[in-house]
């Protein structure tokens, strides 16, 4: 065995002795940024009730779409033999999870805002079960958005495309379940998973936004609906387009907070891509189009076609080179 020489046993010993020096530095820092976690110099909750669990809501969505969609995100096989063993074991597990999910959401609330004691537990138990039992309806709105977005795209080749990989569908989907915690009267959580799928996709739907059936959402990036959006049946969006409120004046968050912000859209409406729709009295009336990139800010009468002016295009012609 070859054996170290002197002078590489003193830089080893250096270096060792290097990164002790380093590494004992670590216990203060810990120490101060402890010391400075408190409600005045950062937001840290540290506390024996715990906090909902983000890793956790990706899990309860991602075994809900396996129920809602059966076979088509289970991670093993579904035959028409095992199929009452598996959706059983996952809305037995969903059950848990939700429930305990929900029971954190509302007891964070009960001690951050210092509320009377609202029986977290069981509102956890019955706002799981509620949900599951809902599902069958889901499935039934959800289908109708399917078909709605394969009958609108000639892209679209099945079904199955559209529930794989559209991101509208996604969106859509993740909004019916959050939609309905927040009608619940849910915490926090449907907010968390809200916004996970706006990571994922970059659209942005507030779960309390009121959404009707077969609804579509095209292509998808950029689209944002505010939490008092009212939104009627059989209505495309396209990339882009936002459903927002006005800006508030500085002091009046609180007294806008309840009021609706947002704007409504009736039934059979198309609004193409970039499209900026804003204020809780705008409404858009049935089966008008709106095209893109156009602001509006007051109500369109029903039947209503708003669109821009075709802009002054120039076309110019490289001269050759002789």
């Amino acid at each position: 065995m070859k054996r170290h020489s002197n002078k590489e046993d003193k830089v080893c010993r250096s270096d060792a002795g290097t990164y002790a020096d380093y590494r004992s530095r670590l216990s203060g820092i810990v120490e101060k940024i402890v010391a400075g976690c408190d409600d005045t110099k950062c937001y840290a909750h540290i506390d024996y009730e715990q906090l909902p669990s983000q890793a956790a809501v990706i899990e309860i969505l991602n075994k809900l779409r396996a129920v809602l969609f059966p076979g088509y995100f289970n991670s093993e096989k579904l035959d028409p033999v095992n199929l009452n063993y598996h959706v059983g074991r996952t809305i037995s597990e969903l059950f848990d999870m939700l429930s305990d999910q929900i029971s954190r959401s509302i007891r964070h609330d009960c001690f951050k805002y210092d509320l009377a004691c609202s029986e977290c537990a069981e509102r956890g138990y019955m706002a799981a079960l509620s949900l599951l039992e809902s599902i069958p309806a889901l499935q039934d709105i959800l289908a109708k958005d399917i078909i709605a977005a394969y009958e609108g795209d000639p892209a679209a080749s099945s079904y199955d495309e559209i529930i794989f990989s559209y991101p509208g569908m996604f969106a859509i989907t993740v909004h019916r379940i959050a939609r309905r915690l927040h009608t619940l009267g849910v915490p926090l959580l449907p907010r968390m998973m809200s916004e996970y799928v706006h990571g994922e996709t970059g659209i942005d739907i507030h779960p309390g936004a009121a959404i009707g059936e077969r609804f579509v959402i095209d292509h998808g990036t950029g689209v944002v609906i505010g939490e008092t959006a009212q939104i009627g049946s059989s209505v495309r969006i396209y990339q882009g387009v936002t459903l927002g409120a006005l800006s508030v004046p500085k002091g009046k968050i609180e007294e806008m907070k309840g009021r609706k912000r947002h704007p409504t859209i009736e039934d059979e409406v198309i609004i193409y891509a970039g499209a900026t729709i804003l204020g809780g009295d705008t409404v858009i009336g049935a089966r008008s189009v709106i095209g893109g990139n156009v602001w509006i800010t007051e109500s369109v009468p029903p039947d209503t076609t708003v669109m821009l002016e075709t802009p002054n295009q120039i076309y110019r012609t490289k001269k050759a080179k002789i």
